[in-house]
């Protein structure tokens, strides 16, 4: 009965939310990531597309509730993430995954546990999507981590051969296959094509991720562009630094192996070989028990 009420009164304030809110919202440009076209071929072709389409006409009803600093916040860490969804979207996410996390729990609930069970699932649905999304960040700046440095080479290596950085940028950008951080960089010259000053860019970059090798690269390029000096040199002391960077990070990994180790050690390994060793002595002992002819 408890469903069914929680039920009608989401549909009715979805209903006058949606009476309200306009359906179509103002379509602001976007830049044109890398490859972008071949999702969206994708997306066009798919079977679900009328039902992805609606769906994101119903999630235009949270519009007013991610508005200000929620907002912005669901906003970048989806940028981050690398999730092709708008804050409206992700916030239908949510609602979708508290009424199911009710929905399925609802026949293993006492009567008196009511109150416990709704708080218990909206907190569970509101923050599910939330742990999801933050794995998909932290994977997204792990890549980044290991990319970086393999990107930095290959500009390196283009700006020594006689090209400025826009052009070196430009040629990494089209001769490299697809990933994570050559995608960024499309977005970075694509910034810098459209207006935003170098320094901005690679500025925007480096807090887009808060991550210490993007913001070593991003002060590293600011200070030569202000300094005057060459990029190449600046680039090629980057480089060195970046796979020292990378190489103490697998030695701390390495150390931390044997730590990691020694749980499962203790907990799996352990009682095996003490129950093989000491399982035979032990059963041994039973039938054959010395202490008994002393005890006679």
């Amino acid at each position: 009965m408890i469903t069914v009420i929680l039920m009608m009164i989401f549909l009715s304030v979805f209903s006058f939310i949606l009476g309200v809110a306009p359906v179509d919202w103002e379509n602001r440009p976007r830049l044109h990531l890398f490859g972008e076209e071949m999702i969206q071929a994708k997306r066009k072709k798919s079977p679900l597309t009328p039902v992805l389409s609606l769906t994101r006409k119903i999630a235009l009803i949270n519009k007013p509730f991610t508005i200000g600093h929620l907002g912005k916040r669901i906003s970048r860490d989806l940028a981050m993430a690398r999730v092709n969804l708008t804050p409206e979207e992700f916030f239908f996410i949510k609602e979708v995954t508290i009424i199911g996390t009710l929905a399925l729990s609802y026949p293993y609930v006492e009567p008196d546990m009511l109150v416990f069970w709704v708080l218990i699932g909206i907190a569970f649905g509101y923050m599910l999507p939330e742990f999801w999304l933050k794995g998909k960040i932290k994977k997204v700046r792990n890549t980044i981590v290991k990319e970086l440095p393999d990107s930095i080479d290959l500009l390196t290596l283009c700006v020594n051969a006689g090209l400025d950085f826009m052009l070196a940028l430009k040629w990494v950008v089209e001769k490299s296959p697809p990933s994570v951080m050559i995608s960024e960089f499309n977005t970075l010259m694509q910034e810098i094509n459209l207006g935003k000053t170098r320094r901005d860019a690679i500025r925007d970059l480096a807090t887009k991720y808060e991550l210490p090798d993007l913001s070593t690269l991003a002060r590293t390029l600011i200070q030569a562009d202000k300094m005057g000096t060459s990029v190449a040199e600046a680039l090629n002391i980057l480089s060195e630094d970046m796979r020292l960077a990378r190489f103490r990070r697998g030695e701390q990994l390495a150390l931390k192996a044997p730590l990691k180790m020694l749980v499962p050690l203790l907990l799996f390994i352990f009682p095996v070989v003490g129950v093989l060793v000491a399982g035979p002595i032990f059963l041994d002992f039973i039938q054959n028990n010395p202490l008994q002819g002393l005890a006679q």
